[in-house]
């Protein structure tokens, strides 16, 4: 993880080949925007604290609300 600020809010722009992110902190101050494939997004999550997790609802949404519940995230769509 590149920040040192704890991320409380990760939102996400899924696309087809890769995502954007943008990490704020509980103030909403944005701390973190990066691009990243859905793998490397998975794998960067997990190294996260518990935070809430936002994106917008589409097929592949529900797949991963899933993986980031189970990493101990709180999903919102």
């Amino acid at each position: 993880m590149t920040t040192k600020t704890p991320i409380a809010t990760l939102g996400i722009d899924l696309g087809k080949n890769s995502c954007s992110l943008a990490g704020m902190d509980a103030s909403g101050t944005v701390v973190l925007r990066r691009r990243m494939t859905r793998e490397g997004l998975i794998k960067f999550s997990a190294a996260l604290p518990a935070c809430v997790v936002a994106m917008e609802a589409c097929c592949g949404a529900h797949y991963l609300g899933r993986t980031f519940e189970g990493q101990g995230h709180t999903v919102r769509l």
